[in-house]
């Protein structure tokens, strides 16, 4: 299936009565979505936001400790309390929770999806994360859920992931596409004690060894994790039905980043919501997509929180551009 073309900029600001530029980034972005929706007056957004949640069995060389795991930080996404509830109802989105890869089975929830392909994908500092068969299952079913979304109505998708350990992967996939060194990313994106930071370290100078010439569309495969190709796939469906997506942290962006090394248009259709000042991995990747961040904050907080937050500014910035008079009216 082809990626449909961005409409040409027509410059509907340029025949506003209000001066060009007065509404700052909210007249970017309303310009923004003008030219993917080929509209002037862009229609109303309805998100949908998708958290896909799986382990990576990185634990024989990265030893997390205590920390909190994967099914509980999905438990906790789904209890009705959870942030991320509140920020779906607040701007208005659908939620939905995918399991692809949680070690523990997960109780039957509302919005929660089991499509558990095994239980965490490889170590990736010793093997390929995925193989062929796994690949494929993992970036189809973000594929599927990211057409059911858009065939339900959704015209905005938000993905987000949830996993106690991905950082390993993340970090290697950024380090490679983007050609940074792992201290780089790790210096800023790893969460968890010295001791974590230099295992973490050794694991993904174990990892970029180990695929050493692999070619850039085959990365995600040898280094991500099943919610990460998720994730891809579920960007390469907007791209092909011409739905817009807005990126949230540094998992997503690495995400991001393996779905443009399939095909570079995908970019096109990303929105990038944040970058986090002190990540410069995150932000050397939303230069390389050729995005410009809708805001800086000083820490990223993952799972598609930050991203769902903005939804009320795109919102707001489109109905602004609604409400204005041009010279021609």
């Amino acid at each position: 299936m082809e990626i449909p073309s961005i409409y040409p900029d027509k410059e509907y600001h340029s025949n506003l009565i209000q001066p060009s530029g007065c509404m700052g980034r909210m007249e970017d972005i309303a310009a923004w979505f003008s030219t993917r929706q080929g509209k002037k007056i862009p229609d109303a957004i309805k998100p949908a936001v998708v958290l896909f949640a799986s382990d990576h069995n990185i634990t024989s060389d990265v030893d997390y400790g205590e920390s909190t795991t994967t099914a509980e930080r999905t438990h906790a996404a789904l209890d009705k309390n959870s942030i991320i509830r509140k920020l779906c109802k607040q701007g208005s989105a659908s939620l939905l929770i995918v399991d692809l890869g949680v070690r523990e089975k997960l109780a039957d929830m509302d919005d929660l999806e089991q499509a558990k392909i095994r239980t965490g994908s490889g170590n990736i500092a010793q093997e390929a994360a995925m193989d062929q068969g796994d690949y494929w299952e993992s970036t189809g079913i973000g594929e599927e859920i990211a057409n059911r979304m858009i065939a339900d109505g959704a015209n905005l998708l938000i993905a987000g992931s949830i996993s106690a350990n991905n950082e390993v992967s993340v970090a290697a996939i950024i380090s490679e596409l983007v050609g940074l060194s792992p201290e780089e990313v790790l210096r800023s994106s790893s969460n968890g004690s010295p001791e974590i930071y230099a295992q973490e370290l050794i694991a993904v100078e174990a990892a970029l060894s180990r695929t050493q010439g692999t070619p850039s569309h085959d990365i995600l495969r040898e280094l991500g994790g099943f919610e990460l190709a998720a994730m891809a796939g579920f960007y390469r469906a907007a791209a092909h039905q011409g739905v817009p997506v807005l990126l949230d942290d540094l998992a997503s962006t690495a995400a991001a980043l393996a779905a443009a090394a399939w095909d570079v248009r995908i970019a096109g259709w990303m929105l990038a919501s944040h970058v986090s000042s002190d990540n410069a991995g995150q932000r050397h990747a939303i230069d390389d997509l050729g995005l410009e961040p809708l805001m800086e904050l000083n820490k990223s907080i993952g799972e598609a929180r930050v991203a769902t937050l903005l939804i009320p500014v795109i919102q707001s910035a489109l109905s602004l551009q609604a409400g204005l008079v041009s010279l021609e009216d």
